[in-house]
């Protein structure tokens, strides 16, 4: 990343970078909803077991990138909870539109 001289420039960096993470993100829950259709239960949405390995894998890749994999973990709790939420909405949405549950 180049230096920064000035807040504008630090503000117009965190801007562009906005952009990316959102387009990002937004494609993130894109796939989650999908797989809400290969999921039988909330247990399966949940699925801890899967989370604690996303949450390694993004620890080590924090870790990679010179990031503070502490940080980062606690972005992507959050980040998997809310998605899950999503994922939970569209499931049972889902359910109903094939006129189960």
């Amino acid at each position: 990343m180049p230096p920064m001289n000035s807040l504008s420039e630090v503000r117009v960096a965190i801007d562009a970078l906005d952009r990316a993470l959102v387009a990002t993100l937004a494609r993130r829950a894109e796939v989650v909803r999908a797989a809400a259709a290969f999921k039988s239960d909330e247990q399966a949405v949940r699925a801890p077991d899967r989370v604690e390995v996303v949450v390694r894998n993004v620890r080590a890749l924090a870790a990679a990138e010179g990031a503070d994999p502490d940080l980062i973990e606690r972005i992507y709790r959050h980040l998997i909870a809310a998605m899950t939420e999503a994922e939970l909405a569209e499931m049972t949405a889902h359910r109903q539109r094939a006129g189960g549950a």
